[in-house]
């Protein structure tokens, strides 16, 4: 199957669009064909991704206000996007943040940030996303992206590693308990990418330390992503539910 032609006038709404991986997504769904809602709280950065989308012969691209933590919020994107779109196909929980910090060293108010953007708006996202689809009698697909720190941890980022292992839980049990509607959820767990924000510090002696540990000796790039994200994304996936698919350049199966 083309995995670039299955996706194509999908509809298909993602969040944590702005900028980084959620951005990267967006212009390789509008490169196949897909319809757009693109969702975050940075408005500004939308408009000009998305006029960038429409200007470069997008199947149609939209953005909507976004907060992923704000239940209110979240319904309000879903009509929207709906609204602008049509039906929702697909679902892209990508939003994310990190607040790095050791256990004894992360306030609770770091942790609550966290857990309400990583775990809180996966969850918001997803049941409101299938509960639309259950109503309507169709089928949905939901891709979320977790981290291989949802398997295996690293020191100073115990908030997210808790954060990332909850969403690898929560993409099996929403997938165990909406099969029987035609909702299939998987998740895609991405190692280190190479980013604008990281770029820095894998220079560093520590930062290099690390790629070391990668068997594949690199860090990945945003497009080493696209074959398993297009994958989980349209049917050829079509037998799929509840797994997470690590790309990691083996980092997973490196010894400790």
């Amino acid at each position: 199957m083309n995995l670039g032609a299955a996706i194509r006038g999908k509809c298909v709404l993602i969040t944590g669009a702005s900028s980084g991986l959620g951005e990267h997504f967006a212009r390789l769904l509008a490169r196949h064909g897909a319809k757009l809602a693109v969702g975050a709280r940075r408005r500004d950065r939308l408009e000009s991704l998305v006029g960038e989308l429409n200007a470069t012969g997008a199947a149609g691209a939209f953005a909507v206000d976004l907060d992923v933590a704000d239940e209110g919020s979240v319904s309000r994107a879903l009509a929207a996007a709906e609204e602008a779109l049509g039906p929702t196909d697909v679902l892209v929980n990508n939003a994310g943040i990190a607040d790095g910090g050791t256990a004894l060293d992360t306030s609770t108010e770091a942790f609550d940030r966290v857990i309400a953007t990583n775990l809180r708006g996966v969850w918001l996202m997803s049941t409101g996303a299938a509960r639309r689809w259950r109503a309507a009698k169709r089928g949905g697909v939901i891709v979320n992206i977790a981290s291989i720190l949802g398997f295996r941890v690293a020191g100073g980022v115990a908030a997210y590693a808790v954060s990332k292992a909850w969403v690898v839980q929560l993409t099996q049990a929403q997938a165990l308990e909406w099969a029987r509607f035609g909702i299939r959820v998987n998740a895609l767990a991405p190692g280190y990418i190479a980013t604008d924000i990281n770029a820095a510090f894998f220079e560093t002696e520590p930062g290099q330390a690390m790629v070391k540990r990668i068997p594949m000796r690199r860090l990945g790039e945003p497009e080493d992503l696209d074959g398993a994200f297009l994958l989980l994304a349209t049917d050829a996936s079509r037998w799929m539910t509840g797994a997470t698919i690590p790309v990691d350049g083996g980092h997973l199966v490196s010894s400790l």
